[in-house]
């Protein structure tokens, strides 16, 4: 049972890095962007996980997936893409949003929410 659920971990990260490779890069889509830093805060119920992710510019892809932080959760992630890329294109300095996990936890739907602040700097 724990090589199969380590097996199927390996094989979502594989799946999201591919797709990382092959998104196009950030500083391609927002040459103007100096520096990004999002602070994620992960709620399921009453506990919750915060952490900050400073953004490469230069290397990062114009992806933001998050894995569910569940580790039962099958197929889980927050794509947070959308509104990350229409906050940087028009330039937004401060932005947040959120997104809930349509994974499952057995025949249960995960329903983890990622709620996210986001600090955007630019060249003038």
């Amino acid at each position: 049972m724990m090589k199969r659920r380590n097996t199927a971990a390996a094989e979502r990260f594989a799946e999201r890095r591919r797709r990382e490779q092959d998104a196009p890069r950030l500083v391609d889509q927002v040459p103007a962007l100096l520096s990004l830093e999002i602070s994620i805060d992960e709620r399921s119920g009453v506990t919750g996980v915060k952490h900050t992710r400073r953004v490469v510019v230069d290397q990062a892809p114009a992806l933001f997936l998050l894995p569910c932080g569940d580790s039962r959760c099958a197929d889980g992630e927050h794509d947070l893409t959308t509104t990350v890329m229409r906050a940087l294109r028009a330039h937004e300095t401060s932005f947040q949003g959120s997104d809930s996990c349509m994974g499952s936890l057995g025949p249960a739907s995960c329903g983890r929410v990622v709620h996210f602040d986001a600090v955007a700097q630019y060249r003038p």
